[in-house]
């Protein structure tokens, strides 16, 4: 097992569905979605504390295998702890080649609070 391998845990993708309320209006609600395995990792740079204070709140780096692509404003939650992150970037803008051994992708991603 590699390290990247044991820093991998279950996170789960947060489904949204928007449908009609029949009165011209929306409905939202968010549902489990599909399991995977991704590491969420705190981002302590100088930068990201710089950025942070400015307002920036994409302060996570999610990383998965390179199978997993996660959207922009995806939700995924880590089952350990209950924590929502929604992704601020683009998975494919971030993998590895594929002539690389290390099969990863990152995204970075923000704390969030699904609306009600």
């Amino acid at each position: 097992m590699s390290l990247l391998d044991a820093a991998m845990e279950t996170f789960t993708i947060i489904d949204k569905t928007t449908m009609s309320d029949g009165y011209g209006g929306t409905i939202t609600t968010w549902s489990d979605g599909a399991q995977i395995q991704a590491a969420a990792t705190y981002d302590t740079s100088m930068e990201a504390r710089v950025a942070a204070v400015q307002g920036v709140t994409s302060v996570y780096t999610i990383t998965t295998s390179k199978s997993v692509e996660l959207d922009y404003h995806d939700v995924v939650r880590r089952e350990s702890d209950g924590k929502v992150f929604r992704v601020t970037s683009d998975s494919k803008d971030k993998k590895t080649p594929p002539s690389a051994s290390l099969n990863m992708r990152q995204v970075t991603a923000e704390a969030y609070t699904l609306p009600r």
